[in-house]
């Protein structure tokens, strides 16, 4: 273990083994991952919810162990990089909504590389896409013409309201968000930017100082970014009245800034701060307050965006506004290194001040992924089924929420969900040490589902878009099964 600051979440998996080996897992509830195994393997086999038959079988593996892999981990990559489960999962092979590890063994997988696979692990149309344009052509710069960027940039752009249609190309959503905070402050002339609280836009210089969570920062200087109070139906002071929440953003303006501001930035849903969804009637008021103000209004479609939350293939579609500026990543190239900003030509002009370059930004390979996945998405109706999944997936947790006390909370959008755990529901106590658990035996059930909110208390549930109702049914049926247990 390296000295100094511990990650939230190794703190938390120390504190599990710990109440492990003492016996103890909190204090209003008593169990045992070891007694749970025991009594699941002995005793309950045929009850087990079963995975959703699926056609196909991956090659044998020949690679080198977990065991092998996690050595050569701790000698050779950063100590920061912190993994799931008390034994991590060595994933080999996936297809569609499923991965494999060294043994064969299938899971469903819920948590889609963190919101980032779209369509399906190994979608052959994607995969085509790339293949076929690495044989042909895999690197050559910009200052060279290249169909694959220009297709892509225009189809991109067709998928967004107003005059949203200039495209910059980087290779992740941290570089996205980068941008176009600077692009803000240098088409207003102006420092100030306004983030929320709970929020995560990064961890480079700028985005750092626009992320607010504590777990996520480090004490270096992050200057010019000012944090709203987060407009969370849940644990917000006003539950869900949006307006009340906006005040806020203009009392900062008023007494935190010059008057003037760069701009503002937000997520629809709040994808590392535990799937939060912005009080409604929020967005609008906050898109007025910052236009008076000279501001530029930036919509982070990260983890949001390319039809996941289902009712509309842009999560700030879902609150009435049209924004000055669009960053997205992740679910844009199925698992390809890929993001982009998205401006109108006038705010876009700003860059030609000076020289700006990106060197693998708008990559033939990656950006014939891009548009192999806006085809897959139109061809497949994945946002229709993103909605009628997602819906039903909601439903059956909604009603789990009301078989277990431990469930607090179920939110979010299409399959964007949340589900958040608590000892309490009046305190909405977090329930840190009890998600752990679940997501532990989820995984000895076959399902992998991701983690996050402030306390590490939600599971975030952001599966491949091509999700079915039957594994919708087999997440929620696993669930109910392992609360059932403790």
């Amino acid at each position: 273990m390296v000295h100094g600051f511990i990650s939230p979440w190794r703190r938390v998996l120390s504190e599990t083994t710990y109440s492990l080996r003492r016996g103890q897992f909190g204090r209003r509830r008593c169990f045992s991952l070891v007694a749970h195994k025991a009594e699941l393997d002995k005793n309950n086999i045929d009850s087990v919810p079963k995975l959703p038959p699926f056609d196909y079988s991956p090659p044998p593996y020949t690679g080198p162990s977990a065991v092998d892999i996690l050595s050569k981990r701790k000698e050779y990559l950063s100590p920061s990089m912190f993994y799931f489960y008390q034994k991590p999962l060595n994933v080999v092979d996936g297809r569609m909504q499923y991965l494999f590890d060294e043994n064969g063994r299938r899971y469903l997988d819920a948590f889609g590389g963190i919101a980032t696979v779209s369509c399906g692990h190994c979608h052959p149309d994607v995969v085509d896409a790339i293949v076929n344009q690495t044989k042909r052509l895999q690197h050559s710069t910009i200052l060279y013409l290249n169909n694959a960027i220009a297709d892509f940039a225009e189809a991109l752009a067709n998928k967004l309201p107003g005059n949203l249609k200039v495209v910059f190309f980087t290779n992740s959503g941290t570089e996205a968000n980068e941008l176009a905070m600077m692009i803000a402050r240098l088409y207003t002339g102006c420092h100030d930017i306004i983030s929320l609280r709970n929020a995560y836009h990064g961890n480079a210089a700028g985005t750092m100082g626009a992320t607010a969570q504590s777990n996520w920062k480090f004490n270096v200087i992050q200057s010019g970014v000012h944090h709203a109070i987060n407009p969370d139906p849940y644990r917000g002071v006003f539950g869900s009245e949006g307006e009340k929440y906006a005040k806020d953003v203009q009392d900062l303006i008023q007494f935190g800034t010059s008057g003037n501001i760069a701009g503002f930035i937000s997520e629809a849903i709040q994808g590392v701060g535990g799937i939060i969804e912005l009080a409604p009637g929020y967005m609008p008021a906050v898109y007025s307050t910052i236009k008076k103000a000279g501001g530029l209004c930036i919509a982070d479609e990260v983890q949001a965006g390319f039809a996941r939350t289902g009712s509309h293939f842009w999560g700030f579609e879902n609150h009435g506004v049209v924004p000055d500026i669009v960053t997205m990543a992740k679910g844009i190239g199925n698992g390809i290194p890929l993001g982009a900003v998205v401006t109108t030509p006038e705010i876009a002009e700003v860059l030609t001040r000076r020289s700006y370059f990106n060197t693998f930004g708008g990559n033939p390979v990656c950006t014939a992924a891009g548009l192999a996945v806006l085809k897959v998405i139109e061809k497949e109706k994945l946002q229709e089924n993103a909605h009628v999944v997602g819906s039903h997936l909601k439903e059956r947790l909604t009603a789990l929420k009301d078989k277990y006390d431990l469930i607090g909370d179920v939110r979010g959008r299409g399959l964007m969900l949340g589900v958040e755990l608590v000892t309490d529901h009046k305190l909405k106590t977090p329930a840190k040490l009890e998600t752990l658990h679940i997501m532990e035996q989820l995984k000895e059930i076959g399902v992998l589902v991701g983690k996050g909110g402030f306390y590490g208390n939600v599971f975030r549930m952001t599966p491949p878009l091509c999700f079915t109702k039957e594994d919708a049914d087999f997440l929620v049926d696993a669930m109910d099964y392992t609360m059932g247990k403790m």
